[in-house]
């Protein structure tokens, strides 16, 4: 496994200089911003990756003030309590995207968070609480306990909150198997703690967060494809 000031420097070599490779990478939010985000922005955003998975996200992104209005601005304590007649309603309100399963998800979730917020006192400071030596861990917690947050629709949905993450992007794959950490999506907690052993390894080094470190691996290969994220 190179040391991650050669991978920075491949990066670098592909995209001009340091400042064009930083421009490209965002910044974890502020615990502050976690914690102040309401339940219902938190289950708005998991929804809204769990129906980005499979479909086009611009169909989904085009519908999601009627996802917003169908789901009534997604209140955990409403949504908890989805009934059959709200569900069949759902089924066949065009305002959203008609997928039974992933309807059914929104109710799943709203508990999850509700829970969680009753043992840490908001949804924001359970997330807040993971440590990024431990994101392995709670990839795997999301994927237990909440419904549809498989590993790429929890790392989009945690990239997109602010979370430090790494996701499994194709070209962080690609960059990873070079490296001979992994050549595939990770099937087993061995394969995602082998990920997570290289990710740190790579942090402490750096001294670098997860986001960065991930962006500069997806930035230091060619590829062909455009991820969401990096």
């Amino acid at each position: 496994m190179r040391p991650f000031r050669e991978i920075l420097l491949m990066a670098v070599k592909r995209h001009g200089d340091l400042d064009a490779v930083e421009a490209r990478i965002e910044h974890p939010a502020p615990i502050t911003d976690l914690l102040a985000r309401g339940g219902d922005r938190w289950l708005s955003d998991m929804t809204r990756h769990v129906f980005n998975a499979g479909f086009s996200r611009e169909v989904i992104r085009d519908k999601w003030q009627g996802f917003e209005a169908a789901f009534k601005e997604f209140d955990p304590s409403v949504c908890a309590m989805m009934d059959d007649d709200w569900y069949d309603m759902l089924l066949k309100d065009t305002r959203i995207v008609r997928n039974g399963a992933r309807i059914r998800s929104v109710p799943r979730n709203a508990v999850f968070i509700l829970d969680e917020t009753k043992r840490h006192g908001s949804f924001g400071a359970f997330i807040a609480a993971w440590q990024h030596k431990d994101f392995a861990d709670f990839l795997e917690y999301l994927r237990k306990y909440g419904d549809r947050l498989g590993d790429k629709t929890a790392q989009y949905f945690l990239r997109e909150a602010g979370v430090e993450s790494y996701v499994l992007s194709f070209d962080v794959l690609k960059r990873l198997s070079l490296e001979g950490v992994a050549d595939t999506p990770p099937a087993s907690s061995k394969q995602r703690r082998a990920i997570q052993n290289a990710f740190d390894g790579w942090r402490e080094e750096s001294g670098k967060s997860l986001t960065y470190i991930s962006r500069v691996l997806a930035m230091s290969v060619e590829s062909d494809r455009q991820p969401r994220f990096t």
